[in-house]
C-alpha cells in the first residue's frame, strides 16, 4: 500500500473519530481544549508523516473521552437513602478492562445494617448475555421485579436489568425491597439516552 493511501486512510480515520466522538459529547471547556489540542497534534503529525505518533495522539484523545463517558455514568449512579453513605469504586474500569471492555461505574451503599452494591455497564460483550437472561428469567428460575418500566430479574439477591436495551443495572447485597428502593431513584431515561 502506498504512503498516500495509507494517509487518506489514517486521515479519514482520524476526521471520523473526531466527528463521532465531538458530536456524541457534550464537552466540559477544559477537557475539550485538551481533547481539540491533541486531535489537533494527531493531524499534525499524520501531515507530517510521523503515523505512530498521530495514533498515539488518538488513542489518548480516545482514552481522555472515554474517561468522560465514565463520569456520566458515575453521575447516574443512585444518590445515597437518608443515613446511608455512597462509596465511589474508583477500580472499575481496570475491571471493566479485564471483562472485554467498556465502560462502568460502581458504588458501595452503606446504611445502618446493611450495603448494596450497585454498578452500572455499558458497551461490555457480557451485556447481550445478561439481556438474554433478563429476557428468559423464568428458564433460569429467577422472578422478574419492576424498578418504574424497567424489568429487572431477581436471583440469588442480585437484581439485574438492561436499560434502553444496551447498559446493565446490577444491584446486590441487600434485601429485594433495598434494592429496588435505591434503583427506583435512578434516572433511567438519561441511561437510556446514554446508551444510544
Amino acid at each position: 500500500m502506498s504512503l498516500s493511501i495509507a494517509r487518506m486512510s489514517l486521515s479519514g480515520h482520524v476526521l471520523l473519530t473526531a466527528a463521532l466522538f465531538a458530536t456524541a459529547l457534550p464537552l466540559r471547556p477544559a477537557q475539550a481544549d485538551e481533547i481539540t489540542d491533541t486531535l489537533e497534534s494527531a493531524r499534525e503529525a499524520y501531515e507530517q508523516g510521523d503515523l505512530s505518533y498521530a495514533l498515539d495522539e488518538l488513542d489518548f484523545a480516545r482514552q481522555k473521552m472515554l474517561a468522560m463517558r465514565t463520569d456520566v455514568l458515575l453521575d447516574l449512579l443512585p444518590p445515597a437513602p437518608d443515613g446511608w453513605e455512597r462509596q465511589v469504586n474508583d477500580e472499575m474500569g481496570a475491571g471493566m478492562a479485564m471483562m472485554g471492555g467498556g465502560l462502568g461505574a460502581e458504588a458501595d451503599y452503606i446504611g445502618p445494617e446493611e450495603s448494596v452494591t450497585v454498578t452500572i455497564m455499558a458497551q461490555n460483550p457480557l451485556i447481550a448475555s445478561i439481556s438474554a437472561m433478563v429476557s428468559n428469567a423464568a428458564a433460569f428460575g429467577a422472578r422478574i421485579e419492576r424498578v418504574g418500566r424497567e424489568k429487572f430479574m431477581l436471583q440469588d439477591d442480585v437484581l439485574q436489568g438492561m436499560v434502553g436495551g444496551n447498559v446493565l443495572v446490577k444491584a446486590e447485597g441487600g434485601t429485594p425491597g433495598q434494592m429496588i428502593a435505591l434503583l427506583e431513584s435512578m434516572d433511567f431515561r438519561a441511561l437510556q439516552d446514554f446508551g444510544r
